[in-house]
């Protein structure tokens, strides 16, 4: 009976091991969300935020100054968007708006160390 629960527990870790491998980490050649040309990147922290530092390519849209709400009419549905922000909770509210308003190819990136893991992209000033 310990035979077989130590098999098991071994078994078990060579299993996470091995799973652990194969995530991807923030040095990885291949993003985990791909970007391309016609992705539109949406920042909507504040613009000191922005200005700190954002994902290249990024288009400042601040949630809590009222950008956000105030753009999103204009905003083409049917393009793809990932959204970022601090921490994951604007862009967490950024994507549900797009969505309560028919937008079908929204992404939440979380927080912008996050963005840049996921994309691949570079954080500039």
């Amino acid at each position: 009976m310990i035979r077989s629960i130590l098999a098991a527990v071994g078994a078990l870790t060579l299993a996470l091991s091995l799973a652990a491998c194969s995530t991807p980490s923030s040095g990885s050649a291949e993003p985990a969300v791909a970007v391309t040309e016609e992705t539109v990147i949406v920042d909507v922290r504040t613009p000191a935020e922005f200005a700190e530092g954002h994902l290249e390519g990024a288009e400042l849209l601040d949630l809590t100054g009222g950008d956000f709400a105030a753009a999103l009419p204009s905003l083409d549905p049917d393009a793809e968007y990932v959204v970022y922000c601090r921490s994951g909770n604007r862009s967490g509210q950024a994507v549900a708006m797009m969505e309560d308003a028919g937008f079908t190819d929204v992404t939440n990136l979380g927080s912008l160390g996050e963005a840049a893991d996921a994309t691949g992209l570079a954080i500039v000033k």
